[in-house]
């Protein structure tokens, strides 16, 4: 059994979900890379220098049960989830979403983090010494949507309820749960803001980025509190991006 704390990253494979995973390792934690593509998780944990690479398609409960008795089988215990992985559909109003699209999109970003959490709540109340910390990624679409984004924003937002139900119910085992909504960090989903993006008044315009690694820092700190303290909320945005008058 390792000595050190333990961590699960799902979308770990690209963007923020790689960043905060090679930070956490970077810092001395046992970090599980998990994500649909093994040769990306591959070279994320050889640029970390150790970890636990896991192929995993978190719309499956089966697959969810076994990459957590994996990670309990090669580490012992599991104190963090970051429950990171989604997918999004492409910008366009309801009635042109197809419900394929919609139900995709609803089975990584609700389903899966439902899947997740459900896993690492069961594990984190039963083990010794009992509890640990989920942290959900649920996006700045959590509060205030782009346009076209029906599937995406309505998914994050239910995140937000995960979140606080969570909060809520790990109280009696030590598990405190978190959410932190995450805007323009610059990942390969993000690399082409600079190019233009709808805005709410029907505009397009540019929009700034962050460095990924802010995103990393931040999901550090809080995984470092102790467990009798919580970030029940914490957005991470670039400074000059379109969110606080969005509208």
């Amino acid at each position: 059994m390792s000595a050190k704390k333990v961590a699960i990253v799902t979308g770990a494979g690209t963007g923020v979900g790689r960043a905060a995973a090679l930070h956490l390792a970077r810092n001395g934690w046992g970090v599980v890379f998990a994500g649909r593509r093994k040769a990306l998780l591959d070279e994320a944990v050889a640029e970390a220098g150790g970890g636990l690479a896991t192929a995993c398609d978190v719309t499956s409960e089966r697959e969810v049960e076994r990459m957590f008795a994996e990670t309990v089988e090669a580490f012992g215990r599991v104190d963090l989830l970051f429950n990171n992985a989604g997918a999004s559909a492409p910008a366009k109003p309801i009635d042109e979403l197809a419900v394929e699209e919609w139900s995709r999109v609803v089975a990584v970003n609700l389903h899966g983090a439902f899947l997740c959490a459900r896993a690492a709540f069961g594990q984190m109340r039963r083990q010794r010494p009992q509890g640990g910390r989920i942290i959900n990624n649920g996006s700045i679409s959590a509060h205030a949507p782009r346009p076209g984004s029906v599937a995406y924003t309505t998914t994050k937002h239910a995140i937000s309820g995960l979140t606080k139900t969570l909060a809520l119910d790990g109280r009696p085992f030590d598990i405190a749960c978190g959410q932190i909504d995450i805007g323009n960090a610059l990942t390969p989903m993000t690399e082409k803001f600079g190019e233009g993006l709808r805005q709410a008044n029907g505009d397009i315009a540019p929009e700034p980025t962050m460095d990924a690694q802010a995103v990393g820092d931040a999901v550090l700190y809080r995984a470092s509190l102790p467990l009798d303290a919580n970030v029940l909320s914490m957005t991470v945005m670039a400074t000059k991006m379109p969110f606080v008058g969005r509208g």
